[in-house]
């Protein structure tokens, strides 16, 4: 797994300069990361914002939202913890939405109760990569599920 350095390194100074100590920064796969790093019930809330979407059919079996992937994420989140996602890639989002009415561990926690109706919920920032695609004219799709129950 390759990972763009100078975004972790820009990352790790916006951190400095924000003064803020309560986020870990890994430089690794993430399912291995939830798999071994971290504890069942650890995190609070999981942001997801424009995962690659490997946008050719073939290849759709290598993203990152897929059932078994967001089962794992439902056991490392503790109950009533939200999970925000977001990309520009309308065939993504479509697949995203799919996958997370299927679990059982979370529930769409949107009034229409598919995406989110805000162009931008107030918790998620403006990505650099977002700036310019709504520039070039593409639309996001936000999703807001809410983490229900304990697995066992």
């Amino acid at each position: 797994m390759t990972f763009y350095r100078p975004g972790v390194g820009r990352l790790l100074l916006q951190l400095e300069a924000n003064q803020l100590n309560n986020v870990r920064v890994f430089c690794a796969d993430v399912v291995e990361v939830l798999q071994y790093q971290l504890t069942v019930s650890s995190l609070d809330n999981v942001y997801l914002f424009f995962p690659d979407p490997w946008p050719r059919k073939r290849h759709h079996k290598r993203r990152l939202v897929q059932p078994e992937f967001i089962q794992l994420l439902a056991q490392r989140m503790k109950s009533g913890g939200y999970l925000y996602l977001a990309t520009d890639w309308q065939d993504y989002a479509q697949q995203m939405l799919f996958v997370l009415e299927s679990s059982p561990d979370f529930v769409n926690n949107t009034v229409t109760g598919d995406f989110a109706l805000s162009a931008l919920p107030v918790e998620r920032p403006l990505t650099k990569f977002e700036q310019r695609g709504l520039r070039l004219g593409n639309k996001v799709w936000n999703l807001l599920y809410q983490r229900q129950g304990m697995i066992v």
